[in-house]
């Protein structure tokens, strides 16, 4: 008997809505629908050049839909990766992207940035309320470390793990923002069985603490036993969505898979089209990361100006007024120069 998730009843924690990526004249993702339930593991497949990646950057702000929305927990997201993060989302990527030369401890930490309120002037003078966040964003990098397994190896750099374990170190990093939803962008890509059957334990405990899952992956038999629900892109556009068993036996996803055209196949564009959505595809995430990274430094750089000025309006507050009373003389029987007259 087939059973299928009750979503009557379930928290929505992401919801997109209607969501379409167009770059110029080209179409990468097409009025896509989708929700995740708390507690929940949904899979996105799709063939290479689907829309899956660009799907991903329309729900993490990394690209701004050309239609439609993108809600988590009710409330519209606003078009910005670190907001998105501070909302609650978190996501790896496809490619690592970890600190190399930074030790393991000190890549989890930077996923705590969202959720520490110290500012520059507090870490310059490193005062009680700096030292207080720092040994709790230590401790907790700590328990995620322990969490995934890398807790003896805190020290090293990032650059010296295996492959397997970089893998894991980017979902820590993730899972240090203190997210309700993470997004993982093939976890197992690069992966052996065994690496692969770890992944897989570890999303299940991911899930078991509470945050919802999003995972996109080729592996099916790795996405088919991982997931409570699936749905399947083809060219930008959704499918089919349902539970495992449903996917796996849907004559139009096998087609897909295999290249063979079917009724209403989406992806029956010309080949030169497919090529030229990809290369844009290609072109507008990279824009969009230095855009994001530009933002994120002029905020940055900003909130450091406006906590450089505190200090000078404070002492400027401090200034006596012009009718105060004069400071008392100096001791007439001590000179300017501490000698005695």
């Amino acid at each position: 008997m087939t059973t299928t998730t009750d979503t009557t009843t379930a928290t929505t924690v992401l919801e997109a809505s209607g969501v379409t990526m167009r770059f110029g004249g080209l179409t990468a993702v097409k009025g896509v629908d989708l929700k995740v339930n708390a507690g929940e593991i949904v899979g996105l497949i799709g063939p290479n050049g689907a829309g899956k990646t660009t799907f991903f950057n329309c729900l993490t702000g990394l690209y701004v839909p050309t239609e439609g929305t993108v809600s988590y927990k009710g409330t519209v997201l606003p078009p910005k990766p670190h907001l998105v993060t501070s909302a609650g989302i978190a996501r790896t990527f496809q490619n690592i992207r970890l600190f190399h030369n930074m030790t393991v401890l000190e890549n989890v930490l930077v996923g705590r940035h969202t959720r520490t309120k110290e500012g520059l002037w507090s870490a310059l003078l490193r005062g009680p309320g700096f030292k207080k966040a720092e040994a709790a964003s230590e401790a907790r990098a700590m328990e995620l470390l322990e969490f995934i397994g890398l807790e003896k190896k805190a020290q090293h750099l990032a650059k010296n793990l295996p492959y397997g374990e970089q893998r894991k170190l980017e979902i820590a990093r993730a899972l240090a923002s203190d997210p309700g939803l993470i997004l993982l962008d093939e976890p197992t890509a690069g992966m052996n069985p065994q690496e692969t059957r770890a992944a897989e334990e570890l999303i299940f405990a991911i899930r078991d603490m509470g945050i919802a899952v999003l995972v996109i992956e080729h592996d099916m038999r790795f996405i088919f036993n991982l997931c409570d629900r699936v749905a399947c892109l083809v060219q930008g556009e959704k499918l089919i969505e349902g539970t495992a068993a449903e996917v796996q036996g849907d004559e139009r996803v096998v087609a897909a898979y295999l290249g063979e055209p079917f009724e209403g196949d989406p992806s029956a564009a010309p080949a030169a089209e497919v090529a030229e959505v990809e290369a844009a595809e290609v072109e507008a995430a990279e824009v969009a990361e230095v855009e994001a990274a530009e933002v994120e430094a002029a905020e940055e750089h900003a909130e450091a100006e406006a906590e450089a000025e505190a200090p000078a309006e404070a002492d400027a507050d401090a200034e006596p007024e012009p009718d105060a009373e004069p400071a008392a003389a100096p001791d007439s029987t001590t000179s300017t120069d501490g000698e005695a007259k």
